[in-house]
């Protein structure tokens, strides 16, 4: 019996090729961060839908796999070692994968580090704040009348989008070449473009960030992505 056979959340999300990496995700920005790098990556996969309620996040299954409660999940059958790999954190998967296929992630060290900056900045700057602004405009938050929640996010995805613009003047990706910077951090503008206009985002006026994310969105590893289940395994 293999180790994904064997692992509790199989009990519940059957693999049907166990010998494969298997991913347990949701299309929400954080759930295509992995999907769009394995596609990119073109390594084999196979995807399970876990949805966001807690009967699947919460699930004694899910949580075999990821204690937090969060998607996205791997489980690769062939990592470090030739030995199976549990991972949850999209942010460490970009970074094992990228690692695993030698691709999206300079070998070079100074650039390699400076990559991972801009997946820090994404994972404790963009994710967060995009999140508690889409939660304030669109979800259970919008019907908190104190205004000061609801304004501290605005005002703070503004400024992060500056830095993105700022940082993008004269590029074409977040560093000289394509990627887990840009895997990281693009996917999130997905989630403006779903509350934006409620929560007066504007991008207009940064026309940097928009290029940028137009290209990204160009990509057909990308639009597969978005689209999952993107293949059948």
């Amino acid at each position: 019996m293999s180790m994904i056979t064997d692992h509790p959340i199989n009990t519940r999300w059957t693999a049907a090729n166990p010998d494969i990496l298997q991913l347990y995700s949701f299309p929400t920005p954080n759930g295509i961060k992995v999907s769009a790098m394995l596609e990119e990556t073109g390594l084999p996969y196979e995807w399970h839908r876990v949805t966001l309620s807690d009967a699947d996040v919460k699930s004694p299954e899910f949580l075999s796999l990821n204690p937090n409660g969060k998607i996205p999940a791997i489980i690769d059958p062939d990592g470090p070692g030739g030995q199976p790999l549990e991972l949850f954190e999209s942010g460490a998967i970009l970074v094992y994968l990228a690692e695993k296929t030698g691709k999206f992630l300079s070998p070079d060290p100074a650039a390699r580090y400076q990559t991972l900056q801009w997946v820090m900045f994404q994972m404790g700057g963009i994710g967060p704040i995009f999140g508690q602004l889409g939660y304030f405009f669109a979800f259970g938050g919008a019907d908190i009348d104190d205004r000061r929640p609801v304004e501290r996010y605005l005002k703070e995805t503004m400024r992060l989008l500056d830095v993105l613009e700022t940082r993008l003047a004269g590029r074409e990706w977040l560093m000289d070449d394509y990627s887990i910077a840009d895997i990281c951090n693009a996917p999130w503008l997905r989630a403006l473009d779903f509350y934006g206009a409620k929560a007066e985002v504007k991008l207009d006026s940064r026309p940097n960030v928009v290029a940028w994310f137009d290209r990204f969105m160009d990509r057909p590893a990308i639009r597969r992505a978005i689209n999952i289940p993107p293949r059948e395994v």
